[in-house]
């Protein structure tokens, strides 16, 4: 293939998250101008295709094996073809492995841009009635137990509304864990389906969504948005009436590793980790083992 001076563009595609119509039309333009598509599912991007009558070709471009496909679609934007990026749904590049070509690409010198569109996690914010000045997207859950407690860990005293992506065979328990750590009041949302058929938003506190849906079996993809903490709204109640050296143990009883259990003990807390150790240690003095 002959080489240009100028290589091309990579273009990061907005896709659908449910409803087909859900593309801008210079979306639709260039995915049937580009020569390639590099898509993190063909078959799924097909079926998008298909709708819209482009028969641009195909190539995968997904987490399993994007160390080897990305420097291979690096080479070919450097031939100065354009190349068009998509994911299942949504944007590229948020919860999946569009970032890594992006960036792959900026190292190069090659042009970046967006064709904007659809986004479960933004459309699920503006639709929860929650505050969407401030938000931090923390996407799925690590699968491992040590580094899921980790970030939860962090979560409990951030006052920003915080956005997850959620499968049905996970909400339940993710739920369980939400409430556990942030409070069974804490206000939250969890949109099912958006932009379907069947799309449903479910409203309340964390408990009690944890609570529906043990009752309702989960269908669909989620998206959960939960308020952010409210210094004001949660008072020193808990510091008044649970000791730190017993909230640790609380916590442990739980799950939690002691060390994990005394940073969250802190959080929840609104004190230092030190004097959550130092109470930890008088207690372990009173109550020796053995």
């Amino acid at each position: 293939m002959e080489t240009s001076n100028k290589p091309g563009i990579l273009y990061l595609c907005a896709t659908p998250i449910g409803n087909l119509e859900d593309m801008t039309y210079r979306a639709v333009r260039l995915l049937g101008e580009v020569n390639r598509i590099a898509a993190e599912d063909t078959r799924h991007t097909r079926k998008l295709l298909t709708h819209y009558d482009i028969h641009t070709a195909l190539t995968s471009y997904h987490e399993h094996n994007k160390f080897t496909k990305g420097p291979e679609l690096i080479d070919y934007l450097l031939t100065g073809e354009d190349l068009v990026l998509v994911s299942d749904a949504g944007l590229p590049g948020i919860a999946d492995p569009g970032s890594h070509l992006a960036q792959l690409a900026i190292a190069e010198g090659i042009q970046v841009t967006p064709l904007p569109g659809a986004n479960a996690a933004l459309s699920g914010l503006i639709c929860s009635g929650l505050d969407t000045t401030v938000f931090t997207f923390v996407g799925f859950l690590p699968k491992t137990t040590k580094k899921k407690r980790e970030i939860l860990a962090n979560l409990p005293k951030r006052p920003e509304t915080l956005l997850f992506y959620e499968s049905p065979h996970h909400l339940k328990a993710t739920l369980k864990e939400l409430a556990d750590v942030l409070g069974q009041d804490r206000p939250a949302v969890v949109g099912r389906e958006l932009t379907k058929k069947f799309e449903e938003f479910i409203r309340g506190s964390l408990g009690s969504i944890a609570a529906y849906f043990q009752d309702n079996q989960p269908r669909g993809e989620f998206v959960i948005i939960v308020d952010g903490y409210n210094s004001e709204a949660d008072t020193d109640k808990v510091a008044e009436t649970i000791e730190p050296a017993d909230l640790v143990v609380q916590l442990m009883t739980e799950g939690l590793d002691k060390k994990i259990a005394m940073k969250q003990a802190a959080q929840q807390l609104g004190i230092r980790k030190r004097d959550v150790y130092q109470a930890v240690l008088a207690a372990e003095k009173r109550n020796p083992k053995g």
